[in-house]
């Protein structure tokens, strides 16, 4: 595997870059960007982005501290590696559905036609495993015009069929030279793998990442593309579960969503909703039983108010269910633990709970999962979707290879597969954001003492030191350079 490429400056800069073709091919030429010439750019002040420009990681620092960790700034350069002619993209989704893939795949295939004159535009068909086992979908603006206003993908996708020697041979024997791979955690480490081969063969190929997670579970990055999407439409699920438990005598309206891991959609779509009551996530323990405990709070809330609304994210509670059941040790295409569906047994649990204590209540149950996933994109994620492939091209054509395109503080970047992949983004029940929705549902937090200082120490606020990457994460020694000024 090869090295991250790190670049320390003065008061503690750390640039985390990321490669670039002429790393590992150091006599590529050089040609002027036809954006230059392009009518629709040619108005815009600097355009170009300079090649020092960088994005900080974090924007809140002490007068003291180091400077800190810094990704490069994306977007077009002066300066192309690739003449138009000679481009064959191809484009892949890969793992589950979420709303704003069809415009990814829009505004790529947009972006290399119109901004770069590019003619050759595959779609590899279902995932990864399309590489090599299926046919590929010639893609062009005619083909791509409206699909936008679509949810789903109209490549395909599927979890798994990562075979890393038959995905290069497909792109080697193919003739292609820009990859765009587009899925979550799982899926960049895939690209990855995919970079390292081709970087091992010599070729001159872009391998290039587009996150996609509609949990928001990518690290780094402030959010990905479909999580507004997903709140938003989860607000008609929380709607419709205020309305039934209105309409009945200690009404409970049960909703679960997205969030194997992390419980950003619950989290965000309980402080947007304000009709929720209780808000459940994987990374804050619950306990049914006894003082504190989920049943009393429940107790309490139809005994005050006569209804009350619960979202549960889908991941939470999993061990306390699997103490109960059966463990679980199944496993998707992709490696993921199979979840089992924790909203079933936890609304039958608070239905056998009120049968024991003889209190009438009436429980209504709602999983809109696969409705939320399957929608196109709202007008804010289409933008965003917009951004992120602009960018993409811009830093293909660039010469920039092994990189995920991101937002970061509203920037957009290019950040290496390693930060990328090294961990999952998660809600910090230490942070000010939780405490907000505590404080609009007015549920107790289910923590004691213990679990909060444990917390504390699990999730240190100490800004990084001079040279300090990735929390120790990635142990590859780096390439390192010191500029000064």
């Amino acid at each position: 595997m090869s090295s991250p490429k790190i670049v320390n400056g003065p008061g503690g800069y750390v640039l985390q870059d990321v490669p670039h073709l002429i790393d590992y091919l150091p006599d590529l030429p050089t040609y002027q960007n036809p954006l230059k010439d392009n009518p629709a750019y040619s108005v815009v002040k600097q355009y170009f982005v300079d090649t020092e420009d960088t994005v900080p990681e974090k924007i809140i620092v002490h007068k003291d501290g180091p400077r800190g960790i810094h990704f490069r700034r994306a977007g077009p350069r002066q300066k192309v590696y690739f003449e138009s002619e000679e481009v064959h993209a191809c484009i892949v989704t890969c793992g589950g559905l979420c709303p704003g893939l069809n415009t990814v795949i829009r505004e790529l295939v947009s972006s290399l036609s119109y901004m770069y004159g590019v003619k050759r535009i595959l779609g590899i068909d279902g995932g990864y495993k399309g590489f090599y086992a299926k046919n590929t979908i010639p893609l062009n603006s005619k083909v791509v015009n409206d699909i936008h206003k679509r949810g789903g993908t109209i490549i395909g996708t599927s979890r798994g069929g990562h075979d890393t020697t038959k995905i290069v041979d497909s792109i080697q024997d193919r003739g292609i030279n820009q990859v765009y791979i587009i899925g979550g955690d799982g899926t960049q480490r895939g690209a990855s793998k995919i970079y390292e081969e081709i970087r091992r063969r010599g070729l001159k190929v872009a391998v290039v990442g587009i996150p996609k997670t509609i949990d928001n579970d990518i690290p780094v990055i402030d959010r990905s593309f479909g999580f507004d999407t997903a709140v938003e439409e989860a607000q008609r699920a929380i709607n419709a579960a205020h309305v039934e438990a209105e309409s009945n005598e200690n009404g409970i309206g049960f909703v679960k969503l997205m969030g194997r891991h992390s419980g950003f959609i619950a989290m965000y779509a309980t402080l947007a909703s304000r009709d929720v009551d209780c808000c459940l996530i994987p990374e804050s323990p619950f306990y049914l039983e006894g003082e504190g405990g989920l049943f009393e709070y429940i107790e309490k809330r139809l005994k005050e108010h006569g209804h009350m609304v619960i979202v549960l994210a889908e991941g939470a509670g999993q061990d306390m269910m699997s103490k109960s059941m059966e463990s679980n040790t199944l496993e998707d295409a992709s490696g993921n633990k199979l979840l089992k569906d924790v909203g079933l047994w936890l609304s039958q649990s608070i239905k056998d709970h009120f049968k024991k204590i003889k209190m009438v209540m009436n429980l209504k149950y709602i999983d809109p999962t696969y409705m939320i996933r399957a929608i196109p994109s709202n007008a804010a994620d289409n933008v965003y979707c917009t951004l992120l492939a602009q960018s993409a091209v811009h830093g293909a054509m660039a010469g920039y290879t092994g990189y995920t395109s991101g937002l970061v503080h509203g920037r957009q970047t290019y950040i290496p597969f390693y930060r990328i992949t090294e961990k999952q983004n998660s809600v910090v029940i230490t942070d000010r954001m939780w405490a907000r929705l505590l404080s609009s549902t007015n549920q107790p937090s289910f923590l004691g003492p213990k679990d909060t200082s444990e917390e504390k120490k699990e999730k240190p606020e100490k800004p990084p030191t001079d040279g300090e990457i990735c929390n120790g994460v990635v142990d590859i020694p780096p390439v390192t350079k010191e500029i000064t000024k």
